[in-house]
Parts: structure tokens; sequence; C-alpha cells
């Protein structure tokens, strides 16, 4: 079981979020961006998204110019045997894989419906997630599974391998056997990014790891990920993680010591 309310709305920050927790949860956009990781995979979840985060799963979740949601908090499997009855089961299948997922105007009409009403009544709370969860069942079915999903450990080592030369989504597409326009329609649904977005995330990514966990100097990281300039650089830094890569690195130092 939670500890907290089943339904709450919240406003993320540039505040890097990074931890795991024993339920599963699901979070909708309502206003602005949230860029999420799921067990290394990228996602966005903005107006009309739906981030699928299941019991366990480690994520980090920021957002620049900040992201207002609406959160479900699944309690466990018992409440949901007891509350969803035979749709029990649709609804652990939706929950056991990470996902990005795009709602139809209807399951966004009920997500501001609830998000304009009195959440913290434990009777709406309820009832309302019981609402969002049935109404998601029929789309759970169309969730792409791990074992379906694109390969994104092959991408990633390809990124990080040539992450200081020009990258091309035909890159990608070729390691996924798929067209460009393929991939970019996989990306979105998988994702709600597109496959240039992705590729950006990963470098910047690891360009906070190397400023964060190395010495090297800025201009040398900069051009290891890719940027010809290091103000570019610096500035693509502080629009992703919202602090320049000087400031994560005095950061990271001061919580070494």
């Amino acid at each position: 079981m939670t500890a907290g309310p089943i339904l709450s709305l919240r406003h993320y920050r540039d505040d890097l979020i990074a931890h795991s927790h024993e339920h599963p949860q699901l979070v909708f956009g309502l206003r602005g961006r949230l860029d999420f990781e799921v067990q290394g995979h990228g996602a966005r979840v903005d107006r009309q998204g739906l981030m699928v985060v299941p019991a366990g799963a480690h994520h980090t979740c920021g957002s620049d110019a900040g992201s207002h949601c609406l959160v479900l908090d699944v309690p466990g499997e018992h409440w949901l045997r007891e509350q969803l009855g035979e749709h029990a089961d649709a609804s652990r299948r939706l929950l056991d894989q990470p996902a990005a997922v795009a709602l139809d105007n209807r399951q966004q009409q009920l997500v501001d419906w609830l998000a304009a009403s009195s959440v913290d009544d434990p009777l709406i709370a309820r009832q309302g997630a019981v609402l969002l969860l049935a109404s998601l069942n029929p789309t759970a079915s169309a969730i792409v599974t791990p074992s379906h999903r694109l390969p994104y450990a092959a991408f990633d080592s390809h990124i990080e391998q040539h992450a200081a030369y020009p990258l091309q989504v035909a890159d990608l597409a070729r390691i996924a056997g798929l067209s460009v326009a393929r991939l970019h329609a996989r990306f979105t649904a998988e994702c709600a990014m597109t496959p240039m977005d992705y590729i950006r995330q990963r470098r910047l990514l690891m360009a906070r790891r190397l400023v964060t966990q190395t010495l090297l100097p800025m201009g040398e990281i900069a051009a290891r990920v890719g940027y010809a300039s290091q103000s570019a650089f610096s500035a693509a830094m502080l629009r992703a993680f919202g602090c320049t890569p000087g400031g994560l690195r005095r950061e990271s130092g001061d919580k070494e010591r």
C-alpha cells in the first residue's frame, strides 16, 4: 500500500528527482513538459501524455520550465482486485511495464475533470483512480512490451561511441531495421519524443556524467558530445538540467565533501 494519497496534483521543477518506489505510478501531463527516464529509457510527458512507472522501477524526472501533472499512486495488488474486479488483469498488464502512452480526447477530459476536483477527498480519489484505470484498459493491449520495443541499448551504445561526430536519425533506423519514418512513429509512440530529441538527451546525459564524475576540461567534454562551441554546450546543459556545466561540477564536489 502507498503511504500517501492515491491521486495528487504535483508541480515538477528543474530539480532532478531520482528514486524508485514499491508501488506502480501513473503520471498524467496537464501543463508543461516533464522529462522522464525509466530504467534507462527516455520519455517525455506533456499534455495528453501518460508515463507508466512500474513498481520498483528506478526513474528520474525533471522539468526545465515547470510541469503540472496528475499522479496516480496505485495502492497495490489487493486494491486492484478489490476495486477493479475482472478488469484487474488488464490494469496489471498496463502497470507491469514502463511505457509512454498518448491519451485520447475522452481520457484527457477525465484527467482534466479530476485535476479540477477535490482529489484530496478519499472518495473522489478512489473512484477517480478506478475510472482512470478502467479508461486505460482498452489501450493496454496496444502498449509495446519490452520484447517488442526499440533496441534502446544498441541505440545508446552507438550514440555514446559516436557522440563526438554528427549523428543522424538514419543511423538509428539502420540499427532498428526500420525506415526513418517508421522509426519516428515508433519513438513518438514509445517515448513521446522524436529520435533526434533522444540523441540529444543521450548526449547530454553522457555530458553530465563526464562533468560530475571526471575532471576533464569543459571544452573537451563539449567536443566529446558533439558540441563545437563551448557556449552552445553550456546553454544546452542549462536548458536540460537547469544548471551550467561548471555549476553541476561544483554541486557534485560539494556533495562529496
